[in-house]
């Protein structure tokens, strides 16, 4: 028996997947074929597109849209009122004059790797991958991947920081290393990239 908790006014096509745990609240909207794991908030008025893979552990705030084809790993979070968008040239017409249907354009995806983070009223430009824990501040335009472990911010989005698993900024111990003091996790930097070397968790 599914323990899943589904507040009367979120509406739910056919053929959607809810986990175990999960709970989806007020005048949300998840359409058919999505799949959403275990112990996965989705917040009021959130919207999850057909089809979009929503990963266990997840938080999709209130109001957040997800638009297919988005896939999400575990520990993903989406702030509110933050988008993910699939139309990289959108037009709601063709040259034609003639309204646009599902059959006039190819939807991309948002990928969003694990423990990543998108604050309130960023937008990600697919097609754009947020790699593993990295954090996408507050009202950020992201048009290009995003690395593991960067804090990205502004429009467009750049690198400002380097961040951990907790979330908070790395500080530098010297000669491309780096440490997060909430873990204890150590890195190395090299060419723009960040590799976990000790695991404390």
């Amino acid at each position: 028996m599914n323990k899943a908790r589904i507040l009367p006014s979120a509406d739910l096509d056919d053929g959607v997947v809810i986990g175990d745990d999960s709970s989806v609240w007020h005048l949300a909207q998840v359409r058919g074929g999505a799949e959403v794991g275990k112990n996965v908030v989705v917040g009021r008025g959130a919207y999850i597109g057909p089809g979009v893979h929503v990963g266990d552990n997840c938080k999709i705030q209130n109001y957040a849209l997800v638009y297919e084809p988005s896939y999400l790993e575990d520990g993903v979070f989406i702030g509110p009122a933050a988008v993910l968008t699939n139309d990289t040239f959108p037009r709601a017409i063709n040259p034609d004059g003639s309204l646009k249907s599902a059959h006039d354009w190819e939807p991309v995806g948002v990928t969003l790797k694990q423990g990543a983070s998108v604050g309130a009223r960023a937008v990600c430009v697919a097609p754009v991958t947020i790699g593993r824990w990295a954090t996408v501040a507050a009202g950020a335009v992201v048009t290009k991947d995003v690395p593991d472990y960067a804090l990205v911010a502004g429009v467009p989005a750049r690198r400002i920081k380097w961040v951990g698993r907790s979330g908070f900024p790395l500080e530098s111990s010297g000669e491309g290393r780096w440490n997060d003091p909430r873990t204890g996790d150590q890195f190395i930097e090299n060419n723009n990239t960040l590799t976990l070397v000790e695991d404390n968790g």
